[in-house]
């Protein structure tokens, strides 16, 4: 019975615990998933130590939405190839269409960080 159905109550620690330690896994066996975070991390370590909140949100909210599509996609072409193992224009028209999905936000991502970036590296140069 899944665990929705007890009565055992809202454990959000529990929550925030599966949360990452998921997100470890994806960025321990997904290199495109890795690299993203790393260059977001230190983007993010600019921003804050210039005390740029706009940039420090914008660059946060970019990398959130590239780290869930990322996770959707990672998903679904789990759960299609699990369903069928055999080639199927069907399933490689649904991974296509995730993969759009995924390419949309690494351009939003890439616009962001290289945006925030520029205006980091003037504040750097000053």
């Amino acid at each position: 019975m899944s665990s929705k159905f007890r009565k055992s109550g809202y454990h959000p620690i529990r929550k925030i615990k599966v949360v990452l330690s998921r997100l470890r896994i994806a960025v321990a066996t997904e290199f495109s998933v890795a690299y993203k975070v790393v260059l977001s991390v230190l983007i993010l370590v600019i921003s804050f130590s210039f005390r740029q909140w706009v940039d420090l949100t914008l660059i946060f909210f970019a990398t959130g939405l590239m780290l869930v599509a990322e996770l959707f996609n990672s998903a679904l072409e789990a759960l299609c190839d699990f369903w069928q193992e055999r080639q199927d224009e069907r399933i490689r028209t649904i991974k296509d269409i995730s993969a759009a999905a995924v390419g949309i936000s690494i351009l939003v991502w890439a616009v962001t960080l290289i945006l925030e970036s520029s205006h980091l590296w003037s504040l750097l140069k000053r």
